[in-house]
């Protein structure tokens, strides 16, 4: 079976404490315990905010530049992730499909190597 990477978007000023109400929250849980069931879920986790990040450039004399925030200058960020096993990319596009639902947030659904 193939490994997916499901992630979850959300925009740069989204703070959990105000989108994220209980039901979002047991829908969530239920998605995770569905996937758990059905043996596809690898691994699980939320992202702290892109503000939070370190960002590491390799330079032209060699040395590594790090700084505070995102690589990619964008309005959204990936804010969590499951890692799938699945059958194909159309089983994966289901589980994204349920994780869309569930999270209320775009999703992305990409085939690993």
């Amino acid at each position: 079976m193939a490994k997916y990477w499901i992630a979850i978007h959300h925009r740069d000023d989204y703070d959990p404490s105000v989108s994220e109400d209980e039901a979002m929250s047991r829908d969530i849980d239920v998605l995770n315990d569905e996937m758990t069931a059905a043996g596809v879920r690898v691994f699980v986790g939320g992202l702290r905010p892109a503000g939070c990040a370190k960002s590491l450039r390799r330079q032209a004399d060699g040395e590594v530049l790090v700084t505070d925030g995102s690589y990619l200058k964008t309005s959204e960020h990936v804010g969590g992730f499951w890692v799938l096993e699945a059958a194909d990319m159309g089983e994966a596009l289901s589980w994204g499909r349920k994780a869309a639902i569930a999270c209320r947030a775009p999703v992305e659904v990409r085939p690993f190597h």
